[in-house]
């Protein structure tokens, strides 16, 4: 990582969960990390706590809903004046509702296109953008997308949440063949974890906290750090080496038994 030294990040959804876990890892590392989302106050927390930890880089809040895309045009331009621009861009926020398929509420489905799909669009190409003008050839864009990116698991709540994850893993690739078309050695790549200790699966099911309390109990789950430590690995990758996509799971042991109910296997922002 010592080559990001200094560099900058632009880090979504960086409150809570895996985005603030990716925030601080980065700034432990030296780097200048933009980290925004609507509630700024937990990553002003999040940034005091960096520096009073002696982190070598730096954590700057923005304040930022990415389902309106002037203001992730406002982020960017602060960033251009503020920072110069854009090195690495981890699109991490994530979202969803539990609004099924056959009685799904169409406001709930618009608004998680809105962040899983357009917002990471919009982030992914402003930061080439910002990379293109300044003639960085070594920048990297991280989507974190989940396994329910490569698999349809039989949870219903879900399955909205699960095609707008195909999406993001359909949009990585082709992100990947329109950076090699332009000849540039700026790098792509979709980390895909299973179930991660958030509050996402509480907020985007309608299961009862009971039920969730015992998914969590029979399976044994990711934790933020290890997604952080996943992007870091990513990014310490050597310059001419490509991780395109890099699935993460939790090794179950033989003391969690599998639940009666199939439970959900997906990244959990």
């Amino acid at each position: 990582m010592d080559r990001w030294r200094g560099r900058v990040a632009l880090v979504t959804g960086a409150s809570v969960g895996i985005g603030a876990a990716v925030a601080v890892e980065l700034v432990r590392h030296g780097m200048k990390v933009v980290g925004c989302a609507r509630d700024v106050a937990k990553i002003q927390k999040l940034a005091a706590e960096c520096q009073s930890a002696g982190h070598p880089g730096v954590l700057v809040p923005f304040k930022c809903d990415l389902t309106k895309e002037e203001e992730i045009l406002s982020m960017f331009a602060a960033i251009k004046e503020q920072q110069k621009g854009v090195d690495v861009c981890i699109n991490n926020a994530g979202l969803g509702h539990p609004e099924r398929l056959l009685n799904g509420k169409t406001g709930s489905w618009k608004n998680i296109i809105d962040v899983n799909v357009l917002a990471l669009s919009i982030c992914t190409r402003e930061a080439y953008q910002s990379m293109k003008e300044r003639n960085v050839d070594d920048g990297h864009i991280i989507n974190i997308n989940s396994i329910c990116g490569h698999q349809v698991i039989p949870f219903a709540d879900l399955h909205f949440y699960t095609a707008t994850k195909y999406a993001v893993t359909a949009l990585t690739e082709g992100l990947r063949q329109e950076l090699r078309a332009e000849n540039t050695h700026i790098r792509a790549t979709s980390i895909s974890p299973g179930l991660v200790a958030t509050e996402f699966i509480s907020r985007a099911s309608s299961n009862n906290p009971d039920e969730v309390a015992a998914l969590y109990a029979t399976r044994k789950s990711l934790q933020t750090k290890d997604i952080a430590s996943a992007v870091t690995y990513v990014l310490s990758a050597p310059p001419h080496v490509q991780i395109g996509e890099l699935l993460l799971e939790a090794i179950q042991e033989a003391a969690f038994v599998a639940p009666a109910t199939p439970g959900p296997g997906l990244s959990s922002h």
